[in-house]
């Protein structure tokens, strides 16, 4: 934690220097305490905090779907091997398209509202939180599974005691990739569409020359990004406190 604030500190004083001293043009690149003033502003300002409040939603919303699916869709998937040799191609097709590319069909079916959103936000962290499952479900060991076999468990009580416990440590991976993906498609997908959000308001702040304000909506993203970030650990240390990989971990 000591490490990253004196990060960030650096990065705000190198910000300073770097506008300041005319490396870069201040007009194009406002010093950090010139943003600051700006983020300040935007603060007091009622339609910041609306528009964050439908950055947020879009988020949230998204990256519940996509995690709901991602884990039903790899779980079914992963343990039925027929399944699995049939949709291999299909994932290996569909998973690097990028979501962008989606905006036009999004436009065309949603407009500007918040489900052309949460189309983009949704595909984008499905893939993430799919092919963790995928591959917590084959990591699991199959002694294990035999032997839950020969005691009698059935299907859904071999996935709750033998496959859910191997998979987790993927999946909380698999979630925290996709918050992160979630909120870049949120803003992204604001900022190309128009849709309402902090990606919107950048890009009024830009078309009108707004400099200052413009960078100081980026921060707020950036600030958006390490929060979610952190929430996301903390939750996977809460859910995987049990797991060796989280039991040897060391605060920073």
């Amino acid at each position: 934690m000591i490490l990253g604030t004196l990060g960030l500190l650096g990065c705000a004083a190198l910000w300073e220097t770097v506008s300041r001293t005319g490396l870069v043009d201040s007009a194009y690149f406002p010093p950090f305490t010139t943003t600051m003033r700006a983020l300040g502003d935007e603060l007091a300002d009622a339609a910041f905090w609306s528009a964050l409040g439908s950055t947020l939603t879009g988020w949230a919303v998204g990256l519940a779907v996509a995690t709901v699916a991602g884990i039903l869709v790899g779980v079914v998937v992963a343990t039925v091997p027929h399944l699995r040799v049939i949709t291999a191609s299909t994932v290996e097709f569909l998973r690097p398209i990028p979501s962008v590319a989606l905006i036009p069909l999004a436009v065309l079916m949603f407009g500007t509202e918040l489900r052309s959103v949460l189309l983009l936000v949704v595909y984008a962290s499905f893939w993430q939180v799919l092919v963790q499952v995928l591959y917590g479900v084959r990591d699991v060991d199959p002694v294990a599974e035999d032997t839950a076999r020969a005691f009698g468990l059935g299907p859904w009580a071999r996935i709750r005691h033998v496959v859910w416990p191997t998979a987790l440590p993927y999946v909380m991976t698999g979630v925290r990739l996709a918050a992160a993906v979630a909120l870049i498609l949120a803003v992204t997908a604001e900022l190309v569409i128009g849709a309402p959000g902090l990606g919107a308001r950048i890009a009024v702040a830009q078309t009108s020359q707004a400099v200052p304000e413009m960078y100081a909506l980026i921060v707020v993203a950036g600030c958006l990004g390490v929060l979610i970030n952190t929430g996301a650990r903390v939750v996977e240390r809460h859910a995987l406190g049990w797991h060796q990989s989280v039991r040897g971990e060391v605060p920073a």
